[in-house]
């Protein structure tokens, strides 16, 4: 990589996707196929973390059982697919990365949404070819996202892999500073998304409110 190049990899859900509605639509769908109370949006952006059988803990007091962690995910997935096709992507999220890919500047997108299913979503709000590499989950759901980091690296190649501190990711929860500091790269946490700001103040990293001021705090984090 260049002297001055930052390259960012994105995050998808709660970040380029504006899906909070049907995350919050699906999970309580799925907690009444089980016999569980609702949960509110604050309520939710209070408690969510990753790996999620930590965020079911902490509503059950405890952690799931393997049964009672396949019901509920399977569930979440079921209900969520049918919504997310009526999501959209958050505000400005297509022109800045044109701008981004038009400018030269090189980008990925790095989510624990299925593979086989974040491809295509993906590809229909036709942003796809904006992406060096777009890599999706492949395997157990219940792994956080710093060994995903850290694969997604390495495909991407050694211009990458050799400058981790010129890499710079952009989410919505905590896990994705985790998996930035577990490469070495820097991170920008967006409020748009499953965590409260209060909850991202806390990771230690920039927090923002738009993805445009996203973008620009990103390319200060490169000098």
């Amino acid at each position: 990589m260049g002297k001055r190049d930052t390259h960012l990899v994105w995050d998808w859900n709660g970040t380029l996707l504006d899906d909070i509605d049907a995350v919050i639509g699906a999970t309580n769908a799925a907690f009444e196929e089980i016999g569980m109370e609702p949960i509110t949006l604050a309520r939710y952006r209070e408690l969510y973390c990753v790996p999620v059988p930590l965020f079911y803990e902490r509503l059950l007091g405890r952690l799931p059982t393997e049964d009672e962690w396949a019901l509920m995910d399977g569930a979440f997935h079921r209900h969520y697919w049918v919504r997310a096709e009526a999501c959209g992507l958050a505000a400005g999220a297509a022109e800045l990365l044109a701008a981004r890919q038009e400018a030269g500047s090189t980008q990925s997108l790095l989510s624990l949404a299925p593979h086989e299913q974040l491809v295509p979503i993906v590809r229909r709000h036709g942003i796809d070819q904006r992406f060096v590499r777009v890599d999706g989950r492949v395997g157990a759901s219940t792994a956080g996202k710093a060994a995903h980091m850290v694969r997604h690296l390495l495909e991407l190649g050694p211009a990458v892999t050799s400058s981790p501190e010129r890499v710079v990711v952009i989410g919505d929860a905590a896990d994705d500073a985790v998996a930035a500091a577990h490469v070495g790269a820097k991170a920008v946490l967006y409020t748009g998304g499953s965590h409260s700001r209060a909850s991202l103040e806390a990771v230690g990293v920039p927090v923002v409110d738009t993805l445009a001021e996203a973008v620009a705090v990103a390319e200060e984090l490169v000098p």
